[in-house]
């Protein structure tokens, strides 16, 4: 996934986020800030949770600033944009046909294939399927 945060008086920042990269602090600081096991937080950073998504917004920028606190980390809601990439959405797809049932997440998914980013290696998904 491609999580792309631009806040209106700084410089864009665009950072590769697969959760499977994480390290176990970082995952363990997702859950306890939002009190959701990581696989819902992975969920919901996709799906738009705003605490999930600031939690790891805030897990982003404190690797490029360490002292970086969770209060200091507010940001309008266009100020952030969280995509799956092509690869992502190619293989969520393909587990969800496979479910069967669930053609409105496939038909949202591939709504938005065309304006995805390109996959940089092996696409992975960001969640369970």
């Amino acid at each position: 996934m491609r999580v792309t945060y631009s806040p209106e008086d700084g410089d864009q920042q665009v950072f590769d986020y697969n959760p499977n990269k994480l390290m176990s602090a970082e995952r363990e600081a997702l859950e306890r800030r939002t009190g959701l096991p990581f696989n819902q937080v992975a969920k919901g950073v996709l799906s738009g949770h705003s605490l999930c998504r600031r939690a790891l917004l805030h897990v982003l920028l404190k690797r490029q600033h360490p002292g970086i606190s969770f209060d200091d980390v507010d940001f309008r809601w266009d100020e952030l944009k969280v995509e799956m990439t092509k690869g992502e959405i190619t293989l969520a797809v393909e587990q969800l046909r496979e479910k069967g049932g669930q053609d409105e997440l496939i038909e949202s998914m591939l709504a938005g294939y065309d304006d995805a980013p390109e996959d940089e290696g092996k696409a992975r998904l960001p969640f369970a399927v």
